[in-house]
């Protein structure tokens, strides 16, 4: 009678276990992924090298960030990508105190924890960053198998499959941004070497000017269509000539909490804004705008010798935007 009421008990404890472990499987399982799709009519190649990038994040799932960690997950499965990128504030509104802070967990780990966001991440710094601990992002890097920030700036060289190669800088545009000189509250940013990342970035870019394209990644916009238009003339006054002088194909931001596509005219630079991580502001159609939604999201990026395609997806897993760029430099919406 024991027994019996012992092997009773045992299944009762047990039975939880098994149906959230069957849970789990059903969740992150085929039928998850085939049911769930990234409606995309950009042609894929076999050949492209796959990225996504996310911005403007860190809430402790607050907002959209759920929903678009999500969809990210999905867009990864989907879209076999290789890496994802984060373009800065990936901490509000403080930044984060340790490696050991708890917004590690709360913010990040337990947001992105989707199987297929267990990939390289490469991460810049955004102002928000600032107000905290912004070498324990770095130090981070020696903890997590795929957070990747192995400077306050950095680039990588990615060989593609069919010859060529993609060139990846990461800067950190908070210490190049004249506008918080006088901002008590980034002066962490005015004690950074603004000249030495400068002289760095225009050797990296010279070094490898021969790369198919290169693809420059900051967090602040050099043209925003939302709530900082007209207020981004000084960090531009900065980058933009190296950006105009070194032929880069695209430069990629975060900062503005939207999605965005500028196309100034007389620059061959195509400028994005991908911000929407959590929460999201108004944008409006300026001057350079080709694109402009106040919408949670992300991108997906595919690259190969030929062409960059870009798309946005919102928080709802619906391609917003698409843009193709061919390297004869003809470009298609």
């Amino acid at each position: 009678m024991k027994l019996i009421q012992l092997l009773t008990l045992t299944t009762l404890l047990c039975a939880p276990l098994n149906q959230a472990q069957s849970a789990q499987q059903d969740v992150f399982g085929e039928h998850y992924y085939q049911t769930n799709q990234i409606q995309s009519s950009l042609t894929e190649s076999g050949d492209d090298y796959t990225f996504l990038v996310v911005g403007d994040w860190g809430r402790n799932g607050h907002f959209a960030q759920r929903s678009v960690a999500k969809w990210m997950d999905i867009a990864a499965y989907q879209f076999d990508a290789d890496m994802i990128i984060s373009t800065g504030d990936n901490f509000y509104d403080n930044g984060i105190a340790s490696v050991n802070d708890p917004y590690w967990q709360t913010s990040y780990e337990n947001i992105y924890h989707g199987p297929h966001l267990f990939i390289d991440w490469y991460v810049v710094l955004g102002n928000h960053d600032y107000r905290g601990n912004w070498q324990a992002q770095i130090d981070y890097s020696a903890i997590s198998r795929r957070w990747n920030m192995p400077a306050q700036y950095f680039d990588k060289l990615i060989s593609l499959e069919e010859g060529g190669s993609v060139h990846l800088v990461f800067l950190d545009t908070s210490p190049l941004n004249p506008d918080y000189q006088h901002e008590a509250k980034y002066q962490e940013t005015q004690r950074q070497d603004s000249k030495a990342q400068l002289a760095w970035f225009e050797q990296t870019l010279k070094r490898h000017k021969n790369a198919d394209w290169t693809i420059v990644i900051g967090h602040h916009p050099l043209y925003s269509s939302g709530k900082r238009y007209g207020k981004t003339s000084a960090v531009r006054g900065v980058i933009e000539p190296l950006l105009e002088q070194y032929d880069v194909d695209a430069y990629i931001a975060g900062h503005e909490h939207d999605l965005q596509h500028n196309k100034p005219a007389g620059s061959s630079v195509e400028h994005f804004v991908s911000g929407g991580g959590s929460e999201i502001r108004p944008v409006g159609q300026r001057e350079f705008t080709a694109f402009a939604k106040s919408s949670a999201g992300f991108a997906v990026v595919r690259v190969n010798q030929q062409q960059f395609t870009l798309e946005f997806i919102d928080d709802k897993g619906e391609v917003i935007y698409q843009y193709a760029l061919d390297k004869n430099r003809e470009s298609a919406q």
